[in-house]
């Protein structure tokens, strides 16, 4: 038997995840569908999108769970920062769920346009939910894709624990979400070439399950009709630990230990 209160606290913080991670896919896959299917906006609208999107995630799951809402962040801060290795999995599987269910929304009310711009549901619209190597349009293979996941996965957590480490020049007055939205935008408009920098296995896999099951065959598959898939969650993950260890290795271990501030509530990726 459980110890009283901690079920229903961890019941809790996968709630979280799973709403944040629900709340960065409604406007991330949204901004995505608006600009592709409905050709309204452009490149910059998308990385701002991605961007605000993130930037509400992190404030509707901030308290509870830490809103780590991407695996790579989760296992990031198993690897580095002391984070329950027994919470990785349901926590990823909650942010996996908030990004599918979010999916299935901008799906349906988007059902009318995308069959409009791609009637057979190919992949002239399937980047609105899942990513493609060179967006489905530029000589990009497998193999540079995964390589551009792992180095903008690596640059996104590298800058997340430089934001949120408070031995360092932490934000104030909680604005550490609205600059790790900036982060994110920053990435989609210098990264996003590539791979469309999903620098997130449950925003990629989330949105491609969504999609397969609602008529997208290829889903799984690149331009190439290569396996495709893996890239956005296995490339995440290896890019993720390695920017918060380069993060520790040139940084975090030279910081003095700050005072925690006078009744702080640390987080639940600072326990």
């Amino acid at each position: 038997m459980a110890e009283p209160g901690k079920t229903p606290r961890l019941i809790g913080e996968l709630a979280s995840e799973f709403a944040g991670t629900m709340i960065l896919i409604l406007f991330g896959v949204g901004v995505v569908a608006q600009v592709v299917a409905g050709g309204i906006g452009d490149h910059d609208s998308i990385a701002w999108g991605w961007g605000l999107g993130v930037v509400l995630g992190v404030y509707t799951a901030g308290r509870l769970s830490g809103a780590h809402i991407n695996p790579a962040v989760t296992v990031a801060l198993a690897v580095f920062k002391g984070f329950s290795w027994r919470k990785v999995l349901p926590y990823s599987l909650a942010q996996i769920a908030g990004a599918f269910v979010a999916a299935l929304i901008v799906r349906w009310n988007y059902t009318e346009v995308l069959a409009k711009a791609d009637p057979g549901h190919t992949i002239k619209t399937q980047g609105v939910f899942s990513t493609l190597p060179g967006n489905g349009v530029l000589p990009v293979d497998t193999w540079g894709a995964f390589r551009d996941q792992i180095i903008g996965t690596a640059i996104l957590l590298f800058l997340v624990l430089a934001v949120t480490d408070l031995n360092n020049t932490a934000p104030g007055a909680n604005m550490a979400p609205f600059i790790i939205g900036l982060i994110v935008v920053a990435i989609g408009m210098a990264w996003g070439t590539d791979a469309g920098y999903a620098i997130n296995p449950a925003r990629d896999l989330g949105p491609r399950l969504a999609s397969f099951l609602t008529g997208y065959e290829t889903a799984w598959r690149d331009q190439y009709g290569q396996l495709y898939f893996w890239v956005p969650i296995v490339g995440p993950l290896i890019g993720g630990v390695l920017g918060a260890g380069l993060y520790q290795l040139l940084v975090g271990r030279f910081l003095p230990i700050a005072e925690p501030e006078p009744g702080r509530v640390p987080t639940e990726g600072e326990r």
